[in-house]
């Protein structure tokens, strides 16, 4: 199964509650911080309500 490797690129401060608790939900504590997560539509859908702070790439197995 395919998996995400996703960065937090820029700081959660100065945003909306929500978008802050999805980063400190995903385990990105400070920016250049790094998660591998499962490649599901669950995963996906989150990231697309922070796009704007992270960059995330397809780890293969």
């Amino acid at each position: 199964m395919a998996q995400l490797k996703i960065t937090l690129t820029r700081s959660a401060a100065h945003r909306l509650p929500k978008q802050r608790k999805i980063v400190k939900e995903f385990g990105l504590g400070r920016v250049n911080s790094t998660v591998i997560k499962p490649d599901n539509a669950a995963t996906r859908g989150v990231i697309n309500q922070i796009f704007h702070l992270v960059s995330v790439e397809e780890v293969k197995d």
